[in-house]
């Protein structure tokens, strides 16, 4: 079994990938700062979730912190799961600079950090927003990278990074663009969660834009079982993969959807479309289907039944 640093560890994505590893034994160490971009309290959850799943501390530290993010590596980490982030598009059009400090500044301190405690390889979480502007669908990796807000552009840096440490340095990296991951314990500032959460008790929402943008939507457990599939893996070593579902939905479907499952009634108001808001996405994961035999399994439809029902338990 191995030691594995998850960074970002109590967020949705990392308390995800954390829980699935000590349930299969191996020592895992979160480090997160708890940031208070979103609920403290529904971070502490994930993280009770996980500590109580196997062999797994927590540590309250910031990425952007090199000699604290040395001391934990201190020699003795086998893996890197690099999940810490600034995340929100709309947010990093608002405030520029603090998604630079930590999806930027964070990456190349974590990667020092591995590179001088030899890690065995980072995986570094990476998003479907580095692509940007459409030249063409579905997206494969060789698609030009035009990112259309200042997230996209820190999470593109932060893969050149990983690149840069892997062929200059030697330190095995990968870095997955994820498309639009969504499940429970997602973070609630995000399409999914909010329309569901309101539609459950009838509540209006509202969408940026027409509604005939069109989203690649990623269940949880497709994005987990990747990052698992990266553990000692040596063929991705270097690379970039998409880890998608294949699939988009307009936001609109996406509303009809939710509202056959949940029985809703809400009323949809439609404003002006937000600046830095990508129009389409869609994933071509032949890459990674060929190197590590990805192949998301969990459709739309069900997806969203298995988010609605946990999120009437969760509402109860």
């Amino acid at each position: 079994m191995s030691k594995i640093v998850i960074t970002g560890g109590a967020g949705f994505i990392g308390s995800h990938i954390a829980e699935s590893f000590a349930k299969d034994g191996h020592e895992i160490v979160i480090v997160d700062n708890l940031d208070p971009y979103y609920s403290v309290d529904l971070k502490r959850r994930n993280l009770d979730i996980v500590l109580k799943s196997g062999d797994a501390t927590f540590i309250n530290a910031d990425v952007t912190d090199l000699e604290r993010i040395k001391e934990i590596f201190d020699g003795t980490v086998d893996y890197v799961y690099h999940e810490a982030a600034q995340a929100g598009v709309r947010i990093s059009v608002e405030d520029p600079f603090k998604p630079n400090r930590v999806n930027v500044l964070g990456t190349l301190n974590v990667l020092k950090a591995s590179l001088d405690s030899n890690v065995k390889k980072v995986i570094n979480a990476s998003s479907s927003s580095v692509y940007g502007k459409v030249k063409y669908l579905p997206f494969d990796e060789q698609h030009p990278t035009e990112p259309v807000s200042p997230y996209g552009v820190s999470k593109l840096a932060a893969e050149h990074y990983c690149r840069i440490f892997y062929e200059v340095y030697g330190l095995p990296t990968t870095s997955l663009r994820y498309f639009t991951v969504y499940g429970p314990r997602m973070r609630p500032d995000l399409a999914i969660s909010i329309f569901t959460r309101k539609m459950l008790v009838n509540e209006s929402i509202t969408v940026f834009g027409d509604g005939e943008q069109t989203r690649d939507f990623t269940y949880i457990d497709d994005v987990v079982e990747a990052n698992k599939r990266l553990l000692d893996n040596r063929v991705t070593d270097g690379k970039v993969l998409n880890i998608g579902s294949k699939n988009q939905i307009s936001v609109n479907d996406l509303i009809d959807n939710l509202r056959i499952i949940t029985c809703s009634s809400s009323e949809v108001k439609y404003v002006d479309a937000q600046k830095g808001d990508a129009e389409n996405t869609l994933s071509d994961v032949k890459l990674a289907q060929k190197l590590i035999g990805y192949e998301p399994i969990i459709n739309i439809n069900k997806g969203l039944r298995k988010f609605v029902d946990w999120c009437t338990l969760d509402i109860i």
